[in-house]
Parts: structure tokens; C-alpha cells; sequence
């Protein structure tokens, strides 16, 4: 039982990293950007945060230091193509190679470095439950951040003025400028919000998740969180479900060769990526159902003089 328990628990700290940066991708989506350059971007967060943790010992200011690195990026990549009109994709995965080499540049000096001693974040009580207690109340508060986060933004994309506006620059936004919405503006800010969350889910990796600093650490999760937007057809819940699946299939690797099975670990470690791909397979049969569920400019200019 305690090893059900163990898996469900590294399942779910697994899922955050993914379920954090992929909720940020789906502001950007929602608002009709593409931005392919979150591997770069959580990257860079993550030296941020590293070593910002490593300098002032305090963890909290290491994720703040990564939403900052995030947030950052992501400006520098709206104004390049909401108000340059570059190519998204050609710009965004400029965005992601600039993050891997700025990266392991930057972190040259931290390879080595060690962060303190994490705290203790079990809830009491609760934390001393069987079976359940280490699977789910264990965890850093950034496991229930994310949760906290998926319920936030269904509220804020389905239930407020703001979300609707956010929606309708992403499906049609001739018809948001022409009554009046300032399109470019609202796609920059919801390019910064998503950067930023990139850049939270990069800073927890390095600092909470696997605490230390190694060149390339974030090791396509960027891509696979990407993936997860259309594997979740645009849904934050799906897109929180989806992140557990992935993160499941990531330790289950860890959880076979505790047991002793006797697979290739390089076979093991291709396993989130062959499902990131099965799973793309599968939902591109039916295109019908993705453009029913994506947003109508996604990926397109925005000429408000046209």
C-alpha cells in the first residue's frame, strides 16, 4: 500500500510541473497566441529561481524570481508578434533555443550549488491518514497551487466579463476591435500571464521538485505542456487531468524499476514522450472535434487596419 501511495503521491508533484506551465500556455491560446517557446522560457526560470534561492535562502522569492524571468520573456516575445506581426512559430521557437543556451550559460557557476534544507509542508492531521495522507497531503503548496489555479481560471474564462473578452479576442478579434477592445493590449497581457506561469512551473522544478541546478533540466516538459493544451482541447480541468496522466507515466518508470522489472531504463524514459505522441495521434482523427474546441485565430496576425 505504501508504495501505491508513494506513486499517487510523486504523481501529483509530477503533474504540477506540467499542469502549471500548460495553464499558462492556454491563456496565451485562449487569446488566439501560439508560443512555442516555453522550453526556454521554464528554463530560464528555473536558473532564476535557482539562484535566487541559492543567494537569499528564501524558496518563495526563487518562484517569484521565476515568474519574473517568465513574465519577461514572454513580453519581449508578445511585442515581437502582436506588434511586429513576426511568424509566432518561427519566433517562438527562437524564444525556446535563446533559453536553452542563455540558460547554460547563466548557470555555469550553480552546477554545483546546493539550496537549504526545505521545510516540512505535511498538513497535520490529515498528513497522518493511511494510504491517503502521504499520497495527498504531503505535498509543497505548489501541488495546491495548481489546483487552486485550474478552478481560478475555469471561473475567470466562463464566468466573468474579463474571460469572455479574453475568449472572444482568441475566437474573432476583428469583432472585439471593432466594438471597442483594445486586441493588442489584451493579447500581450495574457502572453505575460502565461509567461509567467511558465516561469512559476520552471522556478518550482529547480527548487522544490528536483532541487539542484543541470543544464537542460527541464527536459521537453515545455513541449509536452504545450502538447497538453490540445490534448485537453483547450479545458483547464482536462488540462490538470491530463497533467497527472503524464506525470503518472513519467514515475511509473521509477515505480517498475523499483519492482524489479526488467525493461531498458532508456526505453522507460522515452515513455511521457511516446504517450505525448500516441495521445496527439489519436485526437488528430478527428480534426472536426479540434476546430470545434480551437480557438479561430489561434496562431494567426492581428491587422486591426484590415
Amino acid at each position: 500500500m505504501d508504495s501505491y501511495a508513494l506513486l499517487l503521491g510523486s504523481t501529483l508533484s509530477a503533474g504540477t510541473v506540467l499542469a502549471i506551465a500548460a495553464l499558462g500556455l492556454l491563456i496565451n491560446e485562449k487569446a488566439g497566441i501560439v508560443n512555442l517557446g516555453a522550453e526556454g522560457m521554464m528554463l530560464c526560470a528555473a536558473i532564476a529561481g535557482f539562484a535566487t534561492v541559492v543567494t537569499t535562502h528564501n524558496p518563495w522569492l526563487g518562484l517569484l524570481a521565476g515568474m519574473a524571468a517568465g513574465a519577461l520573456l514572454a513580453a519581449f516575445f508578445g511585442v515581437l508578434v502582436i506588434w511586429l506581426n513576426t511568424n509566432q512559430y518561427a519566433t517562438g521557437l527562437a524564444l525556446s533555443l535563446f533559453g536553452v543556451g542563455f540558460s547554460a550559460f547563466a548557470g555555469i557557476n550553480f552546477v554545483q550549488a546546493k539550496l537549504p534544507e526545505s521545510a516540512s509542508y505535511a498538513i497535520p492531521v490529515l498528513a497522518d491518514i493511511p494510504l491517503l495522507g502521504p499520497a495527498l497531503f504531503r505535498h509543497h503548496p505548489m501541488v495546491y497551487v495548481a489546483v487552486l489555479l485550474t478552478v481560478g481560471l475555469i471561473w475567470f474564462l466562463y464566468r466573468t466579463r474579463a474571460g469572455l473578452v479574453l475568449r472572444s479576442v482568441g475566437e474573432s478579434p476583428e469583432s472585439a476591435h471593432a466594438l471597442g477592445y483594445p486586441v493588442r493590449r489584451i493579447r500581450l497581457m495574457a502572453v505575460i500571464a502565461g509567461g509567467a506561469l511558465c516561469g512559476l512551473s520552471g522556478a518550482y522544478l529547480s527548487t522544490v521538485y528536483t532541487p539542484l541546478w543541470v543544464e537542460g533540466m527541464v527536459a521537453g516538459r515545455g513541449w509536452i505542456a504545450l502538447a497538453l493544451t490540445t490534448f485537453a482541447t483547450w479545458r483547464p480541468a482536462r488540462v490538470l487531468l491530463g497533467a497527472y496522466l503524464f506525470g503518472g507515466v513519467t514515475m511509473l518508470q521509477f515505480a517498475l524499476q523499483g519492482a524489479g522489472v526488467e525493461v531498458s531504463s532508456q526505453l522507460l524514459s522515452m515513455l511521457p514522450y511516446l504517450a505525448t505522441i500516441v495521445v496527439l495521434a489519436l485526437i488528430s482523427r478527428n480534426p472536426l472535434w479540434i476546430r470545434i474546441n480551437m480557438p479561430a485565430s489561434l496562431g494567426k496576425p492581428f491587422h486591426p487596419g484590415a
